[in-house]
């Protein structure tokens, strides 16, 4: 079966986990909101990879990694990141800080969202600040 033929046959496995990737996405987007930070951009993107989402929190400029599981996943959003995958959280947001001007006075953040979708029930959303 080609891609096209995949298609007309309902979502992939791909596109099922972009979906769950964008809703995760959503609901932390809301709760940074709620929290009183200003998302100012999402899944802002260069050769080196993707930041989910870039917000201001006062004077502070806060670049998210958001990571959505379903209930009963093998591992916790939070165990994705790892030394690795915080490097290079570290290295797109030097690349967005160098082609907008720099850091901001109140200093730069990376922070992690853990979106859990329960099979029943409200998602669990988790914000942990200054995680990478």
């Amino acid at each position: 079966m080609d891609a096209r033929q995949a298609h007309e046959h309902g979502p992939t496995a791909a596109g099922a986990r972009r979906a769950l990737g964008r809703y995760g996405e959503e609901l932390a987007a809301r709760r940074l909101t709620e929290a009183g930070m200003t998302v100012i951009a999402r899944n802002w993107r260069c050769r080196g990879g993707e930041i989910d989402i870039i917000a201001r929190e006062a004077d502070a400029l806060v670049f998210c990694e958001v990571k959505t599981r379903r209930a009963g996943s093998f591992e916790h959003p939070m165990a994705a990141v790892r030394a690795g995958k915080a490097d290079r959280l570290r290295r797109l947001a030097e690349r967005w800080l160098a082609d907008h001007g720099g850091p901001p006075s109140g200093g730069v953040r990376i922070d992690l969202v853990g979106v859990v979708l329960p099979r029943r029930g409200a998602p669990v959303v988790e914000h942990v600040r200054g995680a990478a």
